[in-house]
């Protein structure tokens, strides 16, 4: 079985309907498959086997799509690549993941990243010299490596989740069972999340494909270019991140543009505020529909489109095939009303982290997928995310690590300290806040503390506030406690 099946009966089924429109051209699904075709071809001839990891570092263009089904057809493994990311973190990514090619813009820094690492390289500007395609269908089974999608460890070093064939078609199986009024062939899907995030990836790109859908792609988010598009081409279900919405609702005159084609939107990657789903609806009539999910479960756990309305500040309930619990530290069930971690198994949980046996073994307890987000259920089951049990940050639905920022901020010279965590955000859901302890004698100030700071890390990564202490709050084992200094 290889997901990439997917696109080749959507091409039979409906060869001229419309697949892709892009910013400057559109793509139907015969050629589609013709373009994903030219990538296997490119592949094979380049000495890729079956299971080799290939990246992509690509933005929201066709040629991602064209990338992604054409790796996942000559049986090699897709390595989605965050292209907001530093030289270093990519660069740390292909060694980890030992991939054997990359498809890259020209020009972007993954380029730099891959210098002495011997990859394949095919660039956009060179597409035209892709060989002519031929008919590429290697069969994979249902537990082979289809994507490693990297997230950060609790150190800032990249850790691959191994998300199989079985758990990507299992999560699209999944996500079509879901309530009534569902996706279909005559959907026109709105794409601005990144298709390298898994949200975008499996949830928009692959329901496009799986249901022979049409999808907008969106580059670069504009929240009036962004409804004048979704007028013109009279989209029918947006899929977006908190950001997106509040952006649209706090946008002077957005309330002109006509969103009456819209049957729903559906929010995830980042917490939504609870009135956001109200003031939506009373501005431009539309329900938005919050969702909760893991790089690590292909990615959808829960979704408040279990119901007919959405409910303003839930998660939802758990999807079809996910067995969901709440427990305790000693992985028993909370009573009802208490708070516990959620933790999940079906079958779009990933098979583990790539050459990470040990953080595997802690992710899993007799079976169970540790999320680490800590929840409460109502009495009709509806979840409610209250605490996140690791430190990490979100922000925008990217992983942030407080360590990694803090090793960074130690580079500045004149920072003797430093502790990170999370702040809560209207837009991004959280931004970085860090706390620091300055060197004798130091002289700088906030501004250039951050300006340093953005200097050394990828910019969803870098504190927006740094705020400057005498000391910082420790356990008795000396140990800095965060959690005293979150607001």
């Amino acid at each position: 079985m290889n997901l990439a099946a997917l696109l080749r009966s959507a091409a039979e089924s409906a060869p001229t309907k419309t697949a892709l429109i892009g910013s400057d051209s559109s793509t139907d699904f015969s050629a589609f498959d013709r373009e994903a075709d030219r990538v296997a071809t490119w592949l094979v001839s380049s000495g890729v086997s079956a299971g080799d990891r290939v990246a992509i570092a690509l933005g929201n263009v066709c040629e991602f799509a064209f990338s992604y089904f054409g790796v996942l057809r000559a049986g090699a493994v897709a390595v989605p690549i965050n292209v907001l990311l530093t030289e270093e973190d990519i660069h740390r990514i292909l060694e980890d993941s030992e991939a054997r090619a990359l498809i890259a813009t020209p020009g972007a820094g993954a380029l730099q990243a891959a210098d002495g690492l011997g990859l394949k390289v095919l660039t956009t500007d060179k597409w035209s010299d892709l060989p002519a395609p031929a008919r590429q269908d290697v069969d994979r089974e249902e537990d082979d490596l289809a994507v490693l999608a990297y997230t950060s460890g609790t150190t800032g070093d990249p850790k691959g989740a191994m998300l199989t064939h079985g758990n990507l078609l299992a999560n699209l199986h999944q996500q079509m069972e879901i309530g009534q009024d569902n996706v279909g062939s005559d959907d026109i899907f709105f794409l601005a999340l990144p298709l390298f995030h898994i949200f975008g990836l499996n949830v928009t790109l692959g329901q496009l494909v799986f249901n022979a859908a049409t999808g907008v792609l969106v580059e670069r988010f504009d929240p009036i270019a962004a409804l004048k598009t979704i007028q013109q081409e009279r989209v029918t279900i947006v899929f977006g991140a908190p950001t997106m919405y509040l952006a649209w609702l706090d946008t002077p005159g957005a309330e002109q543009y006509d969103m009456s084609s819209v049957r729903w939107a559906v929010s995830g990657a980042a917490p939504l505020p609870a009135d956001t789903v109200a003031r939506f609806k009373s501005v431009f009539g539309v329900d938005i529909f919050e969702g909760y999910g893991l790089t690590e479960t292909a990615p959808t756990v829960t979704t408040n489109r279990v119901g007919a309305v959405p409910r303003p500040g839930s998660i939802g309930k758990p999807i079809p095939g996910i067995e969901l619990r709440l427990v305790d530290e000693d992985g028993q069930d909370v009573e009802f009303g208490d708070p516990g971690e959620i933790v999940v198994r079906g079958p779009n949980v990933f098979k583990g982290y790539w050459h990470r046996e040990q953080e595997t073994e802690r992710a899993f307890r007799d079976g169970w997928f540790r999320t680490g987000d800590v929840a409460v259920a109502d009495e009709e089951g509806y979840l409610y995310i209250v605490d996140r049990k690791r430190d990490l940050i979100i922000v925008s639905g990217f992983n942030v690590f407080p360590n990694e920022v803090e090793t960074a901020l130690l580079q500045n010279p004149q920072i003797l300290e430093a502790a990170v965590v999370g702040e809560s955000h209207p837009y991004t859901g959280e931004t970085v806040k860090a706390f620091v302890r300055l060197k004798p004698g130091a002289d700088t100030d906030e501004r250039e503390l951050i300006s340093d700071a953005q200097h050394r890390l990828a910019r969803f990564k870098a504190p927006t506030s740094i705020e400057v202490v005498d000391e910082l709050p420790r356990l008795s084992t000396g140990k800095v406690l965060r959690r005293a200094l979150r607001t």
